[in-house]
């Protein structure tokens, strides 16, 4: 029995230095519209299979619409993808299965595999609900969590105890560029509850009646390239996310050289302060403030101090490099953790035998 125990830790050992153990990412199914929280995750893919590793995109459904319209052929047609409703996965000790906070009811259904098994935590807000009263990741055999940022890190290890916590930074899509020409007279407005969207729109025109003909934009629903063209015409956008654990938005709308009108947040992120848009706690008063922004623009009135702020907190979350460094730093430790615990196990086998 141990001769047989010890082949199994041998093999999976040599699996995971030969980066061979398989690294499944659960993703949800956006139905082809762009979603941050899905790039995110085929980067940190993509990434790993760049450099070796054995990434497979796992979706529920042999019906999963995919990414490639929004997001890019080449992160469908070089990551390996499987479907969980197929029931023909093969788990080994030495994988590791990636799965985001709001598929809890997945962890309890894989809280039995015999792998490694990491959080990926982009949305705080989610973590509760698909769980059971009193459950925790723990529980179901979650050691690890990975999220995107230190501020939502710290609010999330109140929450989860025994975890322990990686953070990567979100990287900014290329297609978020500086437009070519001037901006037209088109406000973006996005907000995480169609309702607010509607609220900011129907608000507005009714204090403002003076600025009817001035184009509120609702960028929901749209491709990532159909939402960079269309705030390409855009002179100032509109945020409204309060549980948002990064805030990837207003700093692609920085990065375009567009400035930030945002509801602060509950979780403040570390790269949002006074000086790179104008942040309001009090939601009453947002239309106010936008018609302020409106009337400063008209008249060329804006302090171009905001403009050299946006541009140097876009550029921190620019650099692809950076974020592949980050994401194969957190997972060679990962692995070369687990590794030191199968050689331990392997060890006290050997000492027995």
């Amino acid at each position: 029995m141990n001769t047989e125990h010890i082949k199994k830790l041998e093999k999976s050992i040599q699996s995971m230095k030969d980066k061979k153990s398989r690294i499944y990412f659960v993703v949800q199914d956006t139905k082809g519209n762009a979603k941050g929280s899905v790039r995110y995750t085929y980067q940190m893919a993509y990434t790993l299979k760049k450099d070796g590793y054995n990434p497979i995109i796992l979706h529920e459904t042999k019906e999963y619409f995919g990414v490639a319209d929004w997001l890019g052929e080449k992160y469908m047609s070089e990551l390996p993808h499987k479907s969980i409703d197929e029931g023909n996965l093969e788990i080994s000790p030495d994988d590791l299965l990636i799965i985001p906070e709001i598929f809890g009811y997945i962890m309890d259904q894989v809280k039995n595999l015999p792998c490694g098994k990491v959080v990926l935590t982009q949305a705080y807000d989610h973590i509760f609900e698909t769980l059971e009263p009193g459950q925790t990741w723990s529980q179901l055999g979650f050691h690890k969590c990975i999220t995107t940022s230190e501020t939502q890190k710290e609010h999330v290890e109140k929450l989860m105890r025994k975890i322990s916590y990686a953070v990567v930074n979100p990287v900014l899509s290329d297609v978020f560029k500086k437009p070519e020409y001037p901006a037209k007279t088109v406000i973006a407005v996005h907000t995480r509850d169609q309702r607010d969207t509607v609220n900011i729109i129907k608000q507005f025109y009714a204090r403002f009646p003076q600025y009817r003909w001035i184009r509120l934009l609702d960028l929901r629903g749209l491709t990532e390239t159909d939402f960079a063209n269309a705030m390409k015409d855009c002179f100032v956008s509109i945020w409204i996310d309060q549980t948002s654990g990064f805030g990837t938005f207003p700093l692609e709308s920085m990065k375009m050289g567009i400035p930030v009108i945002g509801m602060l947040p509950h979780l403040q992120p570390k790269w949002l302060n006074e000086d790179n848009g104008l942040w309001i706690a009090n939601k009453n008063t947002l239309v106010d403030v936008i018609a302020d922004f409106v009337q400063n623009w008209l008249e060329d009135n804006i302090n171009p101090e905001l403009y050299d702020a946006m541009e140097k907190t876009a550029n921190e979350y620019s650099d692809m490099e950076k974020f592949e460094s980050k994401v194969l730093e957190v997972f060679s430790e990962m692995f070369e953790s687990r590794i030191e615990s199968f050689e331990e196990q392997l060890n006290k086998l050997e000492t027995i035998e």
